[in-house]
């Protein structure tokens, strides 16, 4: 069986999911939003998980236990609201009804009347004003089955009874564990539908029956991407119908394989954009990297995940907090999840002073949701600047190497004007400044310097679609052929170490939708002019944007400089509501930018439209150069 097929029980599935992507029109205006619109997760989930600190051995004294240290700390209070049970919790599936049972020596408030259940534990934690989440996967096995070696807390029993994940059970368990048990939310991983191939050790040694792997991390080429959304779509559809409210909110935890990163947004709350994070610098990098230039790919109900936070070990504990805060701070800036992973039973107070720190909870949990957009990029260091649903700004100064830096913040940075006063309150000290046109500032190795800056805007009756990418949702991105992206750091991870040939880029996303950039990081350029502000993307894109009562759309469209193809004509279209507004005519590599703008008062939803036919590969960038909403 090859990779691309599809699994027995999916052939329906993945045949209407082919036939409806070679019948419809992705560029066809739709006068709808089409990101993820399901649960409830209008700001990024906070809160905690047992993963990090107990792998599998997690029970009912240790997960409480984090829990009360929550409520006592204050933490609650500033929004930690999930507690989630990661791998660990179960024993076996009952083959006569395959139900699935709890280990109820490790949580003994499950035994009750009849069969265990969850739900005394569920009610305790509603009552403490939380919110319980649970653990699957979408195999039919789960991860510690294929990777754990040792006293782990693994199901038991024969080879059906270990098969604990939801594949062929999906509408069962989702009803176990929201109407029967009373969770709130649910992490499905991937393991078991990349880990258990006929030849898998685990396999041949008759532990697990085989799954023909649909997932590789290694390669896009061999993922069967409509197998793996048609398995999310049967959890959406239970989740929608065991939660009547839409109080829910469901992670997705494929580590950024099978092009997650472009269509996690359409299908839950938070999408797992990297492998496993762990308590290193390094693997901090490359989590942070897999998610910090995807802004537009994150939006209210819908957030990026680089994984959870792993302050509280290793390169992140009590000993080095400036590596905690830059932890933190950066996670804040990307919109990530603010999940905690460390033991809170024995978690320093200096460091629950880092997850305490109100202000920049406030960046992560402010309403605009806009992840931050890069505004300076360098190997060595960075400046992330997100606009704030006040008008203030964000800003973020990363240095991630291992000696000072010597930066420059400009007016320009943040969309300012320079000849103004801008005014910065630094949220880790309290230090009140400001300056004019730039400021010097010196950061610290390693360190993350945040602000939350006051200014005049550059665009004073409006919004760049670039400082509003919760606002905007690439539809269709144009990429026909999925890549790798270079620009993540390729660390050493700590569960393989130096084995091997090290690890090549591996995250496909590479040439996706991208904020004042071109899709492959450059500058956007239209016969040679320059913009600092606007969207970068393919050809035959389509993005849908949201209007908050804004009155006007403005830009200059054009192909840009770096397009390989000098040749193909491109013509750009505006929508309102579903409606034809205004368009250009063919456009080719050195035209002169054109503009394109139309009335949108009472317009709900904009769509920009760059189409070229013919095109075969990622080979024509396009540019909405200061593309905005005007008042």
């Amino acid at each position: 069986m090859t990779l691309r097929r599809c699994l027995l029980p999916l052939v329906a599935l993945c045949a209407s999911t082919s036939l409806s992507a070679q019948t419809a029109d992705p560029l066809a205006p739709t006068g709808r939003w089409s990101a993820y619109q399901g649960g409830s997760a209008q700001t990024p989930p906070m809160g905690w998980n047992s993963w990090n600190a107990f792998f599998t051995h997690v029970d009912e004294e240790k997960l409480m236990g984090s829990a009360e240290r929550i409520r006592s700390s204050g933490l609650a209070q500033k929004g930690y609201r999930y507690i989630n049970i990661d791998d660990g919790w179960w024993i076996k599936r009952r083959t006569s009804d395959n139900k699935l049972m709890i280990r109820t020596d490790k949580f003994p408030s499950a035994k009750v009347k009849g069969d265990p259940s969850f739900r005394p534990l569920t009610d305790k934690l509603h009552a403490m004003g939380f919110k319980a989440g649970i653990y699957s996967d979408l195999g039919r096995n789960i991860c510690s089955q294929a990777y754990a070696d040792g006293s782990e807390q693994l199901p038991e029993g024969s080879v059906a009874e270990r098969e604990v994940g939801l594949y062929g059970h999906t509408d069962q368990d989702i009803r176990l564990f929201f109407a029967d048990w009373g969770f709130d939310a649910i992490k499905v991983d991937g393991c078991g539908i990349r880990a258990y191939a006929a030849d898998a050790p685990r396999v041949t040694s008759g532990q697990y029956r085989a799954l023909a792997p649909l997932i590789d991390q290694h390669s896009i080429s061999r993922s069967n991407i409509p197998a793996v959304k048609a398995l999310f779509a049967d959890i959406n559809q239970s989740l929608a119908k065991y939660n009547p409210d839409g109080d829910y909110m469901l992670s997705l935890c494929i580590w950024g394989s099978a092009n997650v990163r472009s269509w996690g947004k359409d299908v839950g709350n938070i999408s797992r954009t990297s492998d496993d994070i762990s308590p290193d610098w390094g693997r901090m990098l490359t989590n942070y990297d897999s998610a910090a230039r995807r802004a537009l790919y994150a939006h209210p109900g819908g957030w990026n995940d680089p994984d959870m936070l792993f302050i509280g070990k290793g390169d992140f504990d009590e000993n080095h907090l400036t590596e905690a805060r830059s932890h933190f701070s950066l996670w804040a800036m990307m919109n990530a999840p603010l999940l905690i992973g460390a033991d809170l039973r024995t978690t320093p107070q200096a460091l629950i002073d880092v997850f305490g720190n109100a202000d920049i909870i406030a960046l992560n949990q402010d309403p605009a949701g806009n992840q931050a957009v890069m505004a300076f990029d360098a190997d060595g260091f960075q400046i992330l600047v997100k606009t704030l649903a006040n008008g203030d700004k964000a800003v973020a100064l990363f240095n991630r190497g291992l000696a000072p830096v010597n930066a420059i913040l400009t007016a320009d940075h943040l969309k300012f004007r320079d000849d103004r006063p801008v005014a910065l309150a630094n949220l880790w000290t309290g230090e009140k400044s400001s300056f004019t046109k730039d400021m010097k500032l010196t950061v610290a190795p390693r360190e993350t310097a945040v602000f939350r800056a006051k200014g005049d805007r550059t665009l004073a009756d409006g919004l760049y679609l670039s400082e509003q990418p919760g606002m905007v949702n690439p539809a269709a991105d144009g990429v026909v052929q999925p890549e790798p992206d270079p620009t993540i750091y390729r660390s050493i991870p700590n569960w393989r170490g130096t084995r091997g040939i090290g690890e090549r880029p591996m995250y496909a996303g590479y040439g996706g939708a991208m904020a004042d950039f071109t899709p492959y990081n450059q500058p956007l350029v239209i016969a040679g002019k320059t913009f600092t502000s606007g969207i970068g993307i393919l050809a035959n894109s389509r993005m849908e944007v949201r209007n908050n009562d804004f009155s006007r759309f403005a830009a200059q469209v054009g192909v840009d400089d770096s397009a390989l193809t000098p040749d193909q004509p491109v013509r750009f279209f505006l929508y309102g509501d579903g409606k034809p507004l205004a368009s250009t005519p063919p456009m080719r590599r050195g035209d002169p930018a054109r503009p394109l703008a139309a009335d949108v008062k009472g317009v709900k939803l904009i769509e920009l439209v760059a189409r070229a036919d013919g095109v075969k590969a990622n080979a024509v960038p396009v540019t909405w150069g200061d593309a905005a909403l005007l008042r």
